[in-house]
């Protein structure tokens, strides 16, 4: 989805570029051109399908002299291309994946970011009767129970990880289940087949609320601390990939924690939304998030 097609968001954007512009002139001031100006970016379709990209990436481009060719698919495809050499910086959202992808060498300076959350979303009617579930490994037991049709992302990404783990604590496996169907598409796609076939899904909320006008799908469950949706920045090592843009993955990577990016992070959605669609983090520790 793309919000630039709403006036107000490219009004929105502007006024964020401006006020970048004036927080960095000194910090860039100083930068050379970048010898090599392509960047691969390959990160969650969240990122994309929220169009918070679509404001951060041409403040970047604008500030640093970088091209960024932008890879939205889930975190473990992107990983994937990272271990592959195929991208020169990931920002992904599957915790235990990253830690893997680092300590196995593919990547290195991982960089707390933003989170946001998880929300289980499902048609008004609730089949399931989930509504209010304090667990949401509860709510996916009572819809397992009630044969409730869930749709899957399917895509090893760090959304589709988190729902494996939510099936395990819920002592569930629906592999094969009728009631159980995976997409192998993004987020925003597969919001709007749940949204068809009315059924249940596990969506983070940025997502979901960039796209809620379009969909007749209501946040069901939320608020469990299982349901936190962690961002992070890696550069991809080129030690293992020589021909990686190290430079321009570097500049990529500082930019998303720099304090003025942060400050766009913190109020991206206030104006469409009434509530940030992200919560900026560069600088906290993991186990504070959330409280």
């Amino acid at each position: 989805m793309k919000m630039f097609r709403n006036s107000k968001v490219i009004i929105t954007l502007m006024i964020a570029a401006l006020l970048f512009a004036f927080g960095t002139a000194n910090v860039f001031a100083g930068m050379a051109a970048p010898k090599q100006k392509n960047i691969i970016l390959a990160t969650t379709t969240s990122t994309q399908d929220t169009g918070l990209l679509d404001v951060l990436i041409p403040i970047f481009e604008k500030q640093t002299g970088y091209f960024v060719k932008t890879i939205a698919v889930g975190s473990g495809q992107a990983m994937a291309m990272g271990q592959k050499g195929e991208a020169d910086v990931l920002l992904v959202h599957s915790p235990d994946a990253e830690k893997k992808f680092i300590v196995d060498g593919f990547g290195v300076n991982r960089q707390l970011v933003m989170h946001n959350d998880f929300v289980i979303v499902g048609p008004a009617a609730d089949s399931a009767k989930i509504k209010g579930e304090n667990s949401a490994a509860a709510a996916f037991k009572e819809i397992a129970g009630a044969n409730a049709l869930f749709i899957s992302r399917g895509d090893n990404s760090g959304t589709h990880s988190q729902e494996k783990k939510l099936w395990k604590t819920a002592g569930v496996n629906p592999e094969g289940q009728k009631w159980y169907q995976q997409t192998g598409l993004g987020m925003g796609q597969t919001l709007n087949v749940a949204a068809e076939k009315k059924g249940y899904t596990l969506a983070d909320r940025g997502t979901y609320l960039a796209m809620k006008k379009n969909l007749n799908l209501d946040i069901l469950v939320e608020g469990d601390s299982a349901l936190l949706n962690i961002y992070h920045v890696i550069e991809v090592n080129s030690t293992k990939w020589p021909k990686v843009n190290v430079d321009g993955a570097k500049a990529f990577a500082d930019f998303m924690v720099f304090k003025n990016t942060q400050n766009i992070i913190k109020t991206f959605g206030m104006d469409k939304f009434g509530s940030p669609l992200f919560f900026p983090d560069a600088g906290k520790k993991v186990e504070d998030l959330g409280k």
